[in-house]
Order: C-alpha cells, then structure tokens, then sequence
C-alpha cells in the first residue's frame, strides 16, 4: 500500500484547525472573561484579544495550508498561554473517566507540533515557502 503523507496531512490540518477555529469563533465579543484572567496575573487586558489571532486567523491558515508551520508555532504559542493561564491547576490531574484532564488540548498543541514539524504538505494552497 502507497503511503499518502500529503493526504495524512490535510486531514491533520482540517481537524487541527477546523476545531480550533470553532473555540474562535464562539469567542468573538466574549474576551471580558479572558481579560479578566490577565489582570489577575497582571498583564494588560488587551492582549486578551490575542484569541482571535491564535483562534481564529492561526487555524484558517493551517486549514488552507498557507504558511502551515508559521500558523502552527502562533498556534501552539496560544494554546500553550490558554494552558498555563487557565489551567495551570489541572495540568496534573486525572478527569472522572481516567484521562488526563487536560487532553483535549495536549491534543491540540501535539497536532500543532506535527504540522509545525511537517509542514502542510502537497494539498496546500502554499508548499513552496519554508513556513510552508
């Protein structure tokens, strides 16, 4: 059987940031919450708008496959931040079913970190850049 790396990879790209972009979306006009989180650790409301880079602009350049592993670095960047902001208490606990608490997005940055790696492959509107 041939392998479809380039076929792997869309499809990589389509669940990484079709997923995200979804987190994005249903932020818009909904950061108080975010901003909130940064003053309490004393950075500058702000950047709580930030998200829409790192949820909405990131993913739909990993979904076209446009600087793929530029958008995945800001990606990994932004969940990373949401990881260490928000959740920091969680990082070693365990979730009612035995997971880890905080899979969903180690998924996500491990995805990232793929394609960061990878690139977007042949199936992307750019593959000739080396943030491709």
């Amino acid at each position: 059987m041939n392998k479809n790396t380039d076929l792997g990879l869309l499809i990589l790209r389509i669940a990484v940031g079709g997923l995200m972009l979804l987190h994005g979306i249903a932020k818009f006009g909904h950061t108080e919450g975010i901003g909130g989180m940064l003053t309490e650790k004393g950075l500058p409301a702000f950047m709580s708008y930030g998200v829409y880079i790192t949820e909405v602009i990131a993913p739909i350049l990993i979904l076209i496959g446009f600087r793929t592993r530029l958008a995945s670095a800001v990606y990994v960047f932004g969940a990373l931040f949401a990881l260490f902001l928000a959740h920091s208490s969680e990082l070693f606990e365990l979730s009612e079913h035995g997971g880890w608490k905080l899979e969903l997005l180690g998924l996500y940055i491990s995805g990232a970190l793929c394609l960061f790696f990878t690139g977007g492959g042949k199936l992307a509107a750019s593959s000739s850049n080396q943030w491709d």
